[in-house]
């Protein structure tokens, strides 16, 4: 199967992808958003340099659970630490070698420039945004000007709870993008909550009997 370049993103309804100094506190969450799910379907993520101090900002190295961080950088030193590699390299030359290799898709984690880097060589595979329902009015585009591109519509989701709209569109010529499996249905959230609730919810029986152990207990 080949690998692909998924270029997956939270984006503002006025398409921008952060707020003008990296802000990214607007970006509304989703319960049914099942982000283990989606993890698995990745086994590297590439970022620019703004975008991975903007997370290790918040403490931490910038690592994600179970996928190989890769940071372009031309102006931090190369280092690697567990999860995280960064390189001076060509992303270009970087992406192709990692495209060529056996294994899950890679996650084009941000940000807008590296992006277009990307996109104009032909790298990337899938755009996929999901559209918070927030206008910033300012910040860094989703694309920054350039070339146009071809985007064909794979799957789209409706998440009602939050407002959220999630698109996966394939770009012309590349390997497609895949159906939108990382979102619970109102089904699966429905018995996950029941679930929630029986086992933090005792029944008069066991009621009884942790009353009767206290009370035995307190004989001694």
């Amino acid at each position: 199967m080949t690998k692909r370049l998924r270029y997956q993103v939270a984006v503002s309804l006025d398409g921008f992808i952060a707020g003008p100094n990296g802000e990214y506190d607007w970006i509304v969450m989703d319960p049914a958003v099942d982000f283990t799910a989606l993890y698995k379907e990745l086994e590297t993520a590439g970022m620019g340099r703004k975008t991975y101090e903007v997370m290790t900002a918040q403490g931490g190295n910038g690592a994600m659970p179970g996928i190989d961080v890769v940071v372009f950088s031309r102006t931090l030193p190369p280092a690697e630490y567990r999860g995280v590699r960064i390189v001076n390299d060509d992303p270009q030359e970087v992406v192709a070698a990692l495209k060529a290799q056996r294994g899950r898709d890679i996650w084009l984690f941000g940000g807008g420039a590296l992006f277009r880097l990307l996109l104009d060589a032909g790298l990337v595979d899938t755009v996929e945004l999901a559209i918070m329902p927030v206008l910033l009015g300012e910040g860094i585009p989703v694309l920054p000007p350039g070339a146009s591109a071809k985007l064909v519509l794979a799957d789209l989701k409706r998440l009602p709870a939050s407002g959220i709209v999630v698109l996966a569109y394939s770009v012309r010529g590349g390997a497609g993008a895949p159906r939108i499996r990382y979102i619970k249905s109102a089904a699966a959230q429905a018995r996950k909550a029941l679930r929630r609730g029986k086992s933090t919810r005792q029944t008069p029986a066991k009621k009884h009997a942790t009353k009767t152990k206290a009370s035995k207990k307190a004989k001694r």
